[in-house]
C-alpha cells in the first residue's frame, strides 16, 4: 500500500526565518527562485516582509499571522525577517525544491560554472556542528543577498530591477537545472501526477456507483527532521502511512 500523499502532492516545511542580518542590514533569508515548484507562504507567528521580483518587478508583501501569500515559478523572492517571523511553507512538487529546483541568485560569475555555484549552495554535512552549519548558510545567505543586490537600482519610487541582469540571471537557473529534468519528470510524475490519476480513477468509480473506493482510506501523519534551509531553521514534514515512519 503507498503512502497517501498530502494534498495536491504538495509538502509542507515549518520555516523560522533567519534573524540575522545580511549585509545590507535586513535580516532574513537566501534570495532564490524555483524553476518548476509553487510556494505558498502561511504566516504562524512574528512579523516580515516578502521581497519578490516578478513580471512586474519589485514588491514588498507585508508578512502577519494569518497572512497568505504565493508565487509561481520564476519569482526571485526574499524573507526578511523583522521580528520572530514564522510561517508554514506548501510547495507543489514534494520533493523537487530538495532535489536542486531552487536556484540562489549568487553573483553572475558564480551562476556562470556550474562546479562553482554547487560548492557555493552546498552545505557542510550532519557531522559538523550546528553552530558551523548555521554559519555556513548564512555565508551562503550573504552570497544570494549580493547577487540579489545587483539585480537592483535605486529608482524614486523604490527599487527598479535591472533588466539585463534579470535576464542573464534566468537564463543561468535554466542553464544549471536542465541536466536534472529528466529526474525530475519521474518526481512530477510521483506526486501531482499521481494525484491526478488517483482522482480521475476515483471519479470514474464513482460516475459507476462503485463505493468500494471509499473503502480504499488510509491516515498518514507528518515526521519530522530539522535542517538548516535557505530562508531559516526548517522542520520539514513527511507524511506516512498509519503514523509510521
Amino acid at each position: 500500500m503507498s503512502a497517501p500523499l498530502a494534498p495536491g502532492g504538495t509538502s509542507v516545511t515549518a520555516l523560522a526565518v533567519y534573524d540575522a542580518a545580511a549585509p545590507d542590514g535586513l535580516a532574513g533569508g537566501s534570495p532564490h527562485l524555483h524553476t518548476v515548484a509553487t510556494e505558498a507562504y502561511l504566516v504562524t507567528a512574528g512579523t516580515g516582509e516578502l521581497h519578490t521580483i516578478d513580471a512586474d518587478g519589485w514588491r514588498s508583501t507585508l508578512l502577519e499571522p494569518g497572512a497568505t501569500v504565493w508565487f509561481s515559478p520564476g519569482v526571485i523572492h526574499r524573507a526578511v525577517n523583522t521580528g520572530g517571523l514564522e510561517v508554514r511553507v506548501v510547495m507543489s512538487h514534494a520533493g523537487l525544491p530538495e532535489a536542486g529546483d531552487a536556484v540562489l541568485t549568487f553573483p553572475d560569475e558564480v551562476l556562470a560554472d556550474a562546479d562553482r555555484y554547487a560548492a557555493a549552495a552546498s552545505l557542510p554535512g550532519p557531522d559538523v556542528s550546528r553552530e558551523d552549519r548555521l554559519a555556513a548558510a548564512l555565508h551562503r545567505r550573504d552570497l544570494a543577498v549580493a547577487g540579489y543586490r545587483e539585480l537592483l537600482i535605486d529608482g524614486p519610487h523604490g527599487p527598479q530591477v535591472e533588466a539585463e541582469r534579470l535576464q542573464r540571471l534566468r537564463e543561468r537557473a535554466a542553464a544549471l537545472v536542465r541536466p536534472r529534468v529528466d529526474a525530475w519528470r519521474e518526481l512530477s510524475a510521483a506526486t501531482v501526477d499521481r494525484v491526478a490519476r488517483e482522482t480521475a480513477a476515483r471519479l470514474s468509480a464513482l460516475a459507476r456507483g462503485d463505493a468500494a473506493v471509499l473503502g480504499d482510506a488510509h491516515v498518514a501523519v507528518a515526521a519530522h527532521s530539522q535542517d538548516y534551509g535557505m530562508c531559516g531553521v526548517l522542520m520539514r514534514e513527511s507524511t506516512a502511512p498509519g503514523g509510521d515512519r
